[in-house]
């Protein structure tokens, strides 16, 4: 018995994050949605599922890791979507009946075997949907997933909790201050506060875990007079600017640099935010770059809910609070502003006075005078210095990615009158 982490068909609406990655390596809280399913099954055999064009690169991300390939003759199909509860396992367990799992009309899981399964292994190479499991009895659960990209932003306060406690259960509670507290550093409910070996925090930083708990991780610098309040996790080799203030329920991965004001907001890996300027309720991408003084508004004048482009539809997110959320490779210019609930594509370069366009998509060069496409070979050339700034070179497969995102990415462009 296996289990297979799979992609479904609607996975476009977590764009433009997913041009790059499966949407089981999606971050929520301090883990990704991958390590959360499979936590809750620990050591058990597994293989991956996800788009064609994804496929190769997948595979040189996980080696020894089956991808689009299931092997045994029973298996537990999970979501990728998912952002899977500790208890997930008991909700649906690894051995059982053949059986569908689906949290109103959303595919959660499936558990196959014999002729169905035997039939699903052939359309492996292609995304599922519920046609792939036909005739499966039906249970309902209540599972949460991300529909959409704000959802993440949504769980994300409770999901750094629910990976801090886990985290914690790992480790252990003792010795929980293992790196360097400088003398004049505040580190307030200090049981609530996990630093990693190698990482620092400098004199005058306040660490401030009084509603919910922070984990900075190995190497991370907290630099002086900068305040974090929990909860909030700095990933590894990530540095926090002095005179910064991170606010609740921020996520930030490894190799970044945060300035200015945070608060309820995912930053993926090796993106810079540095400066001046305000972000909130967001999601940023891998190797994005904000100016200095880039602000997003995460609250409309009206205190209405937030509206998005996303999937070629106005959504309504029903949500009060939600900023900017942008795609790796995506660069802005010094004072840049961003509108509620702007959506900015795959490797992007926006400056210019004014708020741009709540929508714009994959390769867009421009702001609110006007927009362009990206020149390809200008934008693979870019991304490759600031790769070579981390000391690291665009594998083959990479460039491969970043041209074939570019190629999926067209019909969006073409119907704003984009050239190419």
């Amino acid at each position: 018995m296996q289990l297979c982490i799979f992609e479904g068909i609607d996975y476009n609406r977590l764009e433009p994050l997913i041009y790059s990655r499966p949407v089981y390596d999606m971050i929520c809280g301090i883990n990704s949605l991958r390590k959360k399913i499979l936590r809750a099954y620990p050591g058990v055999k597994y293989s991956l599922h996800c788009r064609p064009y994804l496929e190769h690169f997948v595979r040189v991300k996980n080696p020894g890791i089956e991808v689009n390939k299931i092997e045994d003759d029973k298996c537990l199909l999970l979501n990728g979507k998912i952002i899977a509860p500790p208890n997930l396992a008991e909700i649906i367990p690894l051995e059982g009946d053949d059986k569908l799992y689906k949290c109103g009309d959303a595919i959660i899981a499936a558990r196959v075997s014999g002729k169905k399964l035997d039939e699903l292994k052939l359309d492996l190479y292609d995304l599922l949907s519920e046609s792939n499991f036909g005739n499966l009895p039906v249970e309902k659960v209540d599972i949460p997933f991300c529909e959409y990209v704000w959802n993440l932003v949504q769980a994300n306060a409770s999901q750094l909790r629910c990976d801090f406690e886990h985290l914690m259960n790992e480790t252990g509670n003792n010795n929980n201050i293992r790196g360097k507290v400088h003398e004049g550093a505040y580190l307030v409910e200090k049981d609530n506060i996990y630093i990693e070996e190698g990482a620092v925090i400098k004199p005058g930083a306040v660490l401030d875990a009084s509603d919910g708990p922070i984990y900075i991780d190995r190497n991370a610098v907290v630099a002086s007079n900068a305040v974090i309040e929990g909860a909030v996790y700095l990933g590894e080799n990530s540095i926090i600017r002095s005179c910064s203030r991170v606010y609740e329920d921020v996520s930030i991965g490894a190799t970044c640099k945060i300035g200015g004001e945070v608060e309820d907001s995912v930053i993926l890996p090796f993106t810079n935010k540095q400066h001046s300027g305000f972000l909130g309720h967001a999601y940023l991408g891998s190797w994005v770059n904000i100016g200095a003084d880039t602000n997003c508004s995460d609250l409309k004048n009206n205190y209405g809910t937030v509206r998005v482009y996303t999937d070629g539809q106005m959504v309504d997110s029903g949500l009060q609070f939600l900023g900017v959320i942008i795609g790796d490779h995506t660069k802005t210019a010094i004072n840049t502003m961003f509108n509620t609930g702007t959506i900015v594509g795959f490797c992007c370069n926006i400056f210019g006075p004014g708020f741009p366009d709540k929508y714009l998509p994959s390769f867009s060069w421009g702001g609110s005078e006007a927009v362009t496409t990206y020149d390809l070979e200008r934008s693979i050339e870019t991304a490759k210095r600031m790769l070579q700034r981390r000391n690291r070179e665009m594998s083959e497969p990479e460039e491969k990615l970043f041209r074939k995102i570019f190629d999926i990415t067209k019909t969006e462009r073409r119907k704003r009158g984009y050239p190419y």
